[in-house]
């Protein structure tokens, strides 16, 4: 099973379609327009993932909304967590695609970080509305001994790390002077 869409409000819904369909090369499909319970309307915009009309990532643009002038879009600040912690990662099939979403992104004018986990490789950067985006290869095999560490981790009260990162690298966004 897999999932259909992800909806997120959007805090300047021009800027989100730029990132998502300019950027991201992701094409808006459909808006549903409809009440909000508690007031106010919003517009839900579906963006299709690679061409494939199962997979979408979905924004509302909330209008009239009470209190709309105080939402918070950016998961992480909204629920108090650190920069990173909620975020939503997008799955390539080689590192040669990785590579491009990097390359893409900087041309863009984005800042972006590169993790090799050791068992997944990710470039990260964020939306217009200050969510982490992550493009992610997986690069290894799950074992009984992974299995068995995930499972001891539930009761695990002490700090006992993965092994540390084979890269982490950041990249600023080019410059075109």
């Amino acid at each position: 099973m897999g999932y259909h869409h992800l909806a997120l409000a959007a805090k300047d819904m021009k800027a989100t379609h730029h990132f998502y369909e300019e950027i991201m090369g992701f094409e808006l499909v459909k808006v549903e327009v409809a009440p909000i319970p508690g007031g106010g309307w919003g517009k839900h915009f579906f963006y299709r993932i690679n061409g494939d009309d199962s997979k979408f990532i979905a924004f509302w643009e909330l209008r009239d909304v009470p209190g709309v002038e105080h939402h918070i879009y950016d998961l992480n600040k909204a629920a108090n967590l650190p920069p990173a912690t909620n975020h939503y990662s997008f799955s390539v099939n080689t590192a040669e695609e990785l590579n491009a979403w990097r390359g893409r992104w900087t041309a863009a004018g984005l800042e972006v970080l590169e993790i090799d986990h050791n068992w997944c490789h990710s470039v990260y950067t964020k939306d217009p509305n200050g969510n982490t985006v992550e493009f992610c290869l997986t690069t290894g095999t799950f074992t009984p001994k992974d299995r068995a560490r995930a499972l001891a981790m539930m009761d695990e009260t002490e700090f006992k790390p993965s092994p540390a990162p084979a890269k982490i690298e950041f990249y600023p966004p080019e410059t075109t002077e």
